[in-house]
């Protein structure tokens, strides 16, 4: 018998001893959540990392889990998994990078001055003598009457862009203000839109200029990761869709190279604030950038279950969670296990509870559809390579409920934070829900960091899919939350402990499964809020419905 299976059928026979009761009310048991999330983070699953052992026992246990609640298979062809081609690229050799201006040419050192890689799957990347542009804050927002590009040729050329959103740090009164939701970081400012968007617009690469309260974090943070492999899923065609080089600059370098133009850097990050802006060339300095990668291909597995619905079975209330963690990795106090236990194995804890509560109850009419992401840590790609090639049908996928770390605890905290709070009115239909509880939902206390776009209903979100991702007990108020975000995340500290409770989380994964029970029961269609960036999505979407 494997350990997973071992796992299993412990699992099982613990769990099973409550369903009669429990079929009755209706309610997530805490004891269930549980005892899930300590299986899913013992040892014996070492971490939970794609493309290991780890990886291997946890699909396999989960697969029994989903089948043992009464689910049936989610996945491609009547499978419980659907396997995602992945792309990994990884530093081969140094890299040469300098900088060609007034007749000189200055060397650049990889990490310490320039962080550059590349997503597309080939050998060597190399761009002599690229044209730099600089593009603002490389934002290209219609609904927002925004567009930092107007039309600009950026074939060949290398773009310099702003970190973080227009309005972000921008003086009191100024007329930016509130543009991009202010403090709160819209997808906008985050730097993986913006490669990608150097993409769409044909650019040979693309550098943000880092400053420390713009990203968020210093540069030491980058340096740090540099070396790590890179990660994408397949695709069509990469040249297309990823530059040839992206990555950071040093802040001061930057501004070096708008010297060297005759430019002045400050004036025109005033500039970029503006809607008026448009892009300006650094005439005369050029950049060269050489450097090898090794390029392979790794498949991973999102585990998929299904409920399929009894009137309109082709419309999908979707709930998700990421299972993996970071496996073995650098030992801490002589631990290298990272057993990701509130990452993230009480979110596909929650996801198995709520499952078993639409199997054991009434079949909805609508379908409902569990998945546990693979690969979120190493850039939601399990979510991604959905997105791209979805299972059942993102037109018709009602909603996306997220689950991502629930913190332990008996005290039910009266607020609730609401990660992207206001974005679309699953946030209203939780509130109602909330409110019958004496509970009340509370926004992002840290909106700066963009949580809502690194965790998994992200990339659904971009397709149209109206998500919600409440973060339970993380409301920046109570000593758990500070104790675990100081101490524990992405630490192989984040363990089960036997004095674990998980009260607390029970009471927000019940709203959760009210809120898609109500919808899958429902003719509703939940939408975003006039003038996000993920409205106009979503309204394709639904012309392609009728």
């Amino acid at each position: 018998m494997t350990l997973a299976r071992s796992a299993a059928v412990g699992l099982i026979a613990i769990l099973m001893c409550s369903t009669s009761a429990l079929a009755q009310t209706g309610r997530i048991d805490p004891a269930r959540l549980n005892e899930a999330t300590r299986v899913l983070a013992s040892d014996e699953f070492e971490g939970r990392a794609p493309v290991t052992p780890g990886e291997d026992r946890t699909i396999e246990w989960l697969s029994q889990q989903f089948q043992a609640l009464g689910l049936e298979p989610g996945g491609p062809d009547g499978s419980w998994v659907q396997v995602a081609q992945v792309s990994r690229t990884s530093q081969d050799g140094p890299a040469a990078i300098s900088v060609s201006a007034n007749g000189r040419t200055t060397e650049l050192q990889r990490a310490k001055d320039v962080i550059v890689s590349s997503d597309r799957p080939v050998e060597r990347i190399s761009l002599t003598d690229a044209p730099l542009v600089f593009v603002g804050y490389g934002v290209d927002a219609p609904e927002r009457g925004w567009d930092d590009y107007k039309g600009v040729d950026l074939t060949g050329k290398i773009m310099l862009v702003l970190v973080n959103d227009p309005d972000f740090g921008a003086p009191e009164g100024h007329p930016v203000n509130g543009k991009f939701d202010g403090q709160a970081m819209t997808f906008y400012g985050r730097w993986t839109y913006k490669f990608q968007v150097a993409a769409a617009h044909g650019a040979a690469g693309v550098l943000v200029i880092h400053d420390t309260p713009g990203a968020g974090y210093p540069w030491s943070t980058l340096e740090n990761s540099s070396t790590a492999p890179k990660f994408d899923i397949v695709r069509a065609d990469p040249d297309k869709e990823r530059v040839a080089a992206q990555g950071w600059i040093q802040g001061a370098i930057a501004e070096q190279l708008f010297q060297d133009a005759g430019l002045d850097f400050a004036a025109l990050k005033d500039q970029a604030r503006t809607p008026d802006f448009r892009p300006v060339a650094l005439d005369g300095v050029t950049m060269s950038i050489d450097f090898g990668q090794k390029a392979d291909r790794v498949e991973t597995r999102n585990v998929i279950g299904r409920l399929p619905g009894t009137k309109y079975p082709n419309e999908t209330v979707m709930f998700g969670a990421h299972w993996d963690a970071y496996g073995r990795a650098t030992p801490k106090n002589g631990d290298d296990i990272y057993n990701g236990a509130v990452d993230n194995a009480t979110g596909v804890a929650g996801v198995m509870e709520i499952a078993r509560l639409f199997a054991e109850g009434p079949r909805p009419e609508r379908s409902t559809v569990f998945i546990s992401w693979a690969a979120e840590e190493t850039g939601l790609l399990g979510a991604e390579y959905y997105a791209a090639n979805p299972v059942w049908p993102l037109e018709t996928t009602v909603a996306n409920i997220n689950m991502d770390s629930l913190l332990p605890g008996t005290e039910i905290d009266p607020n609730i934070v609401v990660i992207g709070a206001g974005k679309n009115d699953l946030d209203d239909r939780l509130a109602v829900l909330a409110a019958r509880e004496g509970r009340r939902l509370i926004p992002d206390p840290a909106p700066h960091a963009g949580a809502f776009y690194r965790s998994d209903h992200f990339p659904l979100a971009r397709k149209g899919v109206p998500a919600l991702f409440a973060a339970a007990g993380f409301t920046g108020h109570n000593e758990a939350s500070r104790d675990y975000v100081a101490n524990r995340y992405h630490q192989p500290t984040d363990e089960w402990t036997p004095e674990w409770t998980m009260n607390a989380a029970a009471a927000d994964v019940q709203l959760l499964y009210e809120v898609g029970r109500d919808l899958a029961n429902s003719r509703d269609w939940p939408a975003w809020k006039p003038g996000d960036e993920f409205e106009g999505a979503r309204n394709a979407s639904a012309s392609a419905r009728q």
